[in-house]
């Protein structure tokens, strides 16, 4: 399946988000792809205020990983791989304990691991728009 979204501004998120939260028994990774200040992160931020995140939700780019835990005690993992130079490092932090616990797994910079996702992730594309504040987001999911 794919879904394109084009966004004017922040305020506009929130139906990308739902889309992706629709998804959520089709998937449990979801990869955020897109270039340096494309709003991988802004995305990320408004989808786990809208699954219920009551933590303040950041980039995790020196810790790899951050998790957050939604009103329902769920755990949600965000990932940012922007750093590793190599697929070990993934194993070292242990990666699949992540993306195969059931858990949300919602990563950006996945092409750095790009060999190690499961088949049926779900890619969120991300890419500006006209303006500053548009975006074209596209949401591909993969059948298993």
């Amino acid at each position: 399946m794919n879904k394109v979204f084009h966004i004017h501004g922040v305020d506009a998120l929130a139906e990308v988000s739902d889309g992706l939260i629709s998804l959520r028994n089709e998937a449990d990774v979801i990869a955020f792809y897109g270039s340096m200040g494309a709003g991988k992160t802004t995305l990320i931020k408004n989808l786990c205020h809208r699954m219920g995140v009551t933590d303040e939700v950041n980039s995790p780019t020196f810790a790899i990983v951050n998790e957050y835990v939604t009103m329902e005690n769920e755990s949600v993992y965000h990932f940012d791989f922007y750093r590793i130079k190599k697929l070990e490092e993934a194993y070292d932090i242990g990666f699949e304990n992540y993306f195969y616990s059931g858990n949300l797994c919602l990563i950006e910079w996945p092409e750095m691991i790009e060999p190690l996702l499961p088949d049926n992730h779900i890619r969120v594309n991300i890419r500006p728009g006209e303006t500053d504040d548009d975006r074209i987001i596209e949401i591909v999911t993969y059948d298993a």
